[in-house]
C-alpha cells in the first residue's frame, strides 16, 4: 500500500459537472479521488437544490401531519410555550463545511438555533424517514433549551444534549444503523450509535478541541443523560 497523500482536488470545473456520466461512473466505481469526490458531491448538491428542497419540504409537512413522534413532540414544544412548524422549520441546502485551506472537511444533516428554529438540510435528506428523524433530533434541542435554557456554548451541556438527541429521535434504531451504516453489531448497537453520533457532534463545535475532549465529556455525562428519556416515558424508536 502506498504511503504517498492523496492527489489535490481538481482545477478544472468539468470534472465537477453533475451532468457528464463519466464522473458519476468514477463516483460508483469509487475512482475518484477523494478531494475530488467531495467537490463534485457538492457540485450535484447545487445543480439539484430546487428539487431536494421541494422534496424535504413535502416530507417536512407530511411528518407534521402524520409522523408520531413529531406529533408528540410539537405537543410537548407547545405544552413549554413554543412552536415549531413550516414557518421556523426550513429545508434549504446547505454548502459543505470547509477548513481554513477550502478543502470539505464534512456535512451536516441540519441544525437548531434558540431564536431562529429549525434547519433542515435538504440536500442530504435520502428520504422521508431520514427527515423524519433529523427532523425529531432538532426538536429534541428545542425541548431541552425551553425546559431547561440550555448553553449551548457550554461544551458538558452541548454533550448531554446531543446524547439524548442521538437517543430519542430515532437515527440509532438497529434498522438505520444496519442497512444505512453497515453497522451489524447486536449488543448494545444503541448505546454505541449514541456515543458515536454524540461525540462527533461535539467534535464538530468549534470550541471542542478534537475527538479526544469530544469522548471524554461525553463520558462524564453519558449515565445522567442517556437515561433520561423525557419528554418521553421510554426510548420508542
Amino acid at each position: 500500500m502506498s504511503n504517498e497523500p492523496p492527489p489535490p482536488p481538481s482545477t478544472n470545473p468539468a470534472d465537477y459537472d453533475a451532468s457528464k456520466w463519466g464522473n458519476w461512473f468514477k463516483l460508483f466505481l469509487g475512482t475518484m479521488p477523494p478531494g475530488d469526490e467531495a467537490e463534485f458531491r457538492e457540485a450535484a448538491f447545487i445543480q439539484r437544490e430546487a428539487g431536494d428542497i421541494k422534496n424535504s419540504e413535502d416530507w417536512r409537512d407530511w411528518c407534521f401531519q402524520y409522523s408520531p413522534t413529531v406529533i408528540f413532540l410539537r405537543q410537548q414544544i407547545q405544552a413549554l410555550n413554543g412552536d415549531l412548524n413550516s414557518d421556523n422549520v426550513i429545508c434549504k441546502r446547505c454548502p459543505a463545511r470547509r477548513n481554513e485551506s477550502g478543502r470539505i472537511v464534512g456535512l451536516m444533516s441540519g441544525g437548531f438555533h434558540p431564536e431562529a428554529g429549525i434547519l433542515i438540510c435538504a440536500n442530504q435528506m435520502r428520504d422521508k424517514k431520514h427527515l423524519e428523524d433529523t427532523l425529531a433530533h432538532e426538536m429534541v434541542h428545542a425541548w431541552d433549551h425551553l425546559r431547561w435554557k440550555v448553553d449551548w456554548d457550554d461544551l458538558k451541556q452541548a454533550a448531554c444534549a446531543e446524547i439524548r438527541a442521538s437517543s430519542l429521535s430515532g437515527e440509532c434504531r438497529w434498522t438505520r444503523e444496519f442497512f444505512s451504516r453497515s453497522q451489524w453489531k447486536l449488543t448494545q448497537q444503541h448505546q454505541n450509535c449514541v456515543r458515536r453520533r454524540a461525540v462527533q457532534s461535539l467534535k464538530n463545535r468549534p470550541a471542542c478541541k478534537d475527538d479526544v475532549q469530544a469522548t471524554k465529556l461525553v463520558n462524564e455525562v453519558w449515565d445522567s443523560c442517556y437515561t433520561d428519556t423525557r419528554p418521553f416515558d421510554e426510548i420508542y424508536r
